[in-house]
């Protein structure tokens, strides 16, 4: 490919005909001037030598587009968000004060870990006492358990805090997450849409919804499985932009100096996010195994963009540098990171002897390997016994739901249930619920969104609609290969910000946003003209109906005290009963 390719070059697979045809010139980018970005160019003459800056720019327009600029609002906007996404899952934190569900294990195993080192087991009737701050039902012999201990010790955080007899503090770490991931969310809405406005909408429908509410409000694991999740998919789409920009840069400098560069391309060095997101992958299986899925999603997303990134360049030997030049690296950055993280976040079942299975291979050295330390062995001896059970549950529950379902949010699970509660409700009957279903409105559309996305997909060939199905294929395609497993739709609030994001994709579309590989992005916002047409008043009722959603669902999210009939009312499909 030439120095002088068009400036939309679709950079989604190689190519497999004819150079493309470059796209009539956009008019004003509409998103763009709300976020104050320019989107003009200025004429030059194609005989006049060109300079690095120049080439760098064109370069960068190719594979990157139009960036946001950043200023305050960018920001203060996803902060905003944030900021009220974290008060929703404060008011009444602490609401029931009574462990609910799987805070059973969870909360208790955080106190054990903060009091013993370790997981220990409790005595019959250690709930009731618990809740009252009464912990001297914990035994000192140590608990089988099936999951890694960080997301417990992040439970551990609130219970130091606020301490363990104050029902907000078992929860309050899994709040400051549910807050901070909404703020990502924004933040990469933002990066993908190339739109403040956008990546707010995006943060503000998983402020609003349900499930991601409900399981920031609760001292289980998965809110923070979710986070180091989202946070890992951040950094590649990061590191993305970066390695392109880097590209671009160190392209212009050969070309304008005229040198006959290496036909594999330039060497992009050191690349930070990468190794972040090695991190947060490790992070993410250190609270629950399916971590790994999204390591292996995003180890493919990044040569993908790594190969289609030098092609578009018009790089000669495109396919040997995406692969090794750039592949290598970034399995380094990613794979061993990730597993040494991993390895790290057991440090205190390696510090001290008392864990479940820690002296395993000094008790049973006949079955050990001398080559291998005897800690390193009881730890891989006890992770056989964690993949049996992972791979073979399969006991009956009244909420289990297969994976199929849990984009149409059909059997919600039930965290909470209170029939015999105070008459404080002016009804016959007053019950308290905490029922994990997602706002409809996001996850409706967000069905709706994948349809969308797919014809993005084939029809525009936008990355950005390949990176929300990344996450889907990340957080969801995998449980459907386990049909017999028990399985419940609240594992989905990994799931829920890529849900929040394939709605946002119908909201842009609605606003008449376009990728640049359609014909120019942004093009329907420019008059107050468009106004008047059908599209932009469909999203702002899509968004209105999210908010009013969040609104009637709120006393079922949060163990309010309500009528026995008002809590029938929010029960729209008997599944949800």
């Amino acid at each position: 490919m030439s120095e002088g390719a068009p400036d939309a070059v679709d950079d989604s697979g190689p190519a497999l005909g004819p150079e493309p045809v470059p796209p009539a010139e956009p008019g004003p980018s509409a998103l763009a001037v709300l976020d104050g970005e320019p989107d003009t160019e200025t004429d030059r003459d194609d005989d006049a030598p060109r300079g690095a800056e120049e080439i760098e720019a064109e370069l960068r327009r190719r594979l990157l587009g139009r960036l946001p600029r950043p200023d305050l609002w960018s920001w203060l906007g996803p902060a905003v968000v944030g900021l009220i996404a974290l008060v929703l899952r404060l008011v009444h934190l602490g609401r029931p004060h009574e462990l609910v569900f799987d805070e059973t294990y969870y909360v208790k195993q955080a106190w054990s870990l903060l009091a013993l080192g370790y997981e220990g087991r409790w005595s019959e009737g250690a709930d009731e006492a618990f809740a009252v701050g009464d912990t001297s039902h914990l035994l000192p012999s140590a608990d089988y358990v099936v999951h890694p201990p960080l997301g417990k010790w992040l439970i551990a955080l609130g219970i130091r805090a606020l301490g363990v007899d104050d029902s907000a503090g078992w929860r309050l770490s899994g709040a400051v997450a549910g807050a901070v991931m909404v703020v990502i969310v924004a933040r990469l809405g933002r990066r993908l849409f190339r739109s403040t406005l956008l990546g707010c909408v995006a943060g503000l429908l998983l402020a609003v919804d349900g499930l991601h509410l409900v399981l920031s409000r609760t001292g289980i694991l998965d809110i923070y499985l979710a986070l180091f999740a989202l946070a890992a998919f951040a950094a590649v789409v990061a590191d993305r932009d970066l390695a392109r920009a880097r590209l671009a840069r160190r392209l212009a400098q050969e070309r304008a100096a005229g040198v006959v560069g290496d036909p594999w391309g330039p060497r992009l060095g050191m690349r930070w996010w990468l190794l972040a997101a090695g991190v947060l992958c490790g992070l993410a299986s250190g609270v629950k195994w399916s971590g790994i899925y999204v390591l292996a999603v995003l180890g493919v997303l990044t040569v993908v963009w790594d190969l289609t990134a030098r092609r578009a360049a018009g790089i000669r030997l495109w396919v040997g540098a995406g692969a090794i030049r750039d592949g290598v690296p970034s399995f380094l950055l990613l794979v061993p990171v990730a597993v040494l993280t991993y390895l790290g976040t057991w440090v205190s079942w390696f510090a001290g002897t008392d864990g479940y299975g820690r002296r395993w291979a000094f008790e049973h050295p006949e079955l050990t390997n001398r080559w291998i330390p005897d800690a390193l062995e009881s730890w891989w001896h006890y992770h056989t016994q964690m993949w049996g059970f992972h791979t073979t549950l399969s006991s009956p529950h009244a909420y289990e739901a297969h994976a199929p379902g849990w984009v149409l949010q059909w059997r919600p699970t039930s965290f909470y249930w209170g029939d015999d509660v105070p008459q404080t409700c002016d009804a016959e009957r007053c019950v308290q619920a905490i029922t994990s279903v997602g706002n409809p409105i996001v996850w409706w559309v967000a069905v709706v969104g994948l349809v969308v996305l797919g014809y993005a997909v084939v029809r525009w060939r936008d990355w950005r609609a390949w990176t929300v199905l990344a996450g889907y294929a990340a957080t969801w395609l995998p449980w459907l290969a386990f049909p017999n497993r028990t399985i419940f739709t609240f594992y989905a609030v990994a799931l829920a910000p890529f849900a929040a994001l394939a709605t946002t994709y119908v909201v842009a579309v609605l606003l008449g946003w376009r990728p640049a590989s359609a014909g120019g992005p942004d093009r329907a916002l420019v008059a107050r003209a468009a106004w008047r047409e059908p599209g932009p008043w469909v999203a702002a009722v899509v968004l209105a109906l999210a908010v009013a959603a969040a609104v009637f669902f709120w006393p079922v999210w949060t163990a309010a005290v309500i009528p026995y009939e008002s809590w029938r009312w929010r029960m729209w499909l008997p599944s949800w009963v």
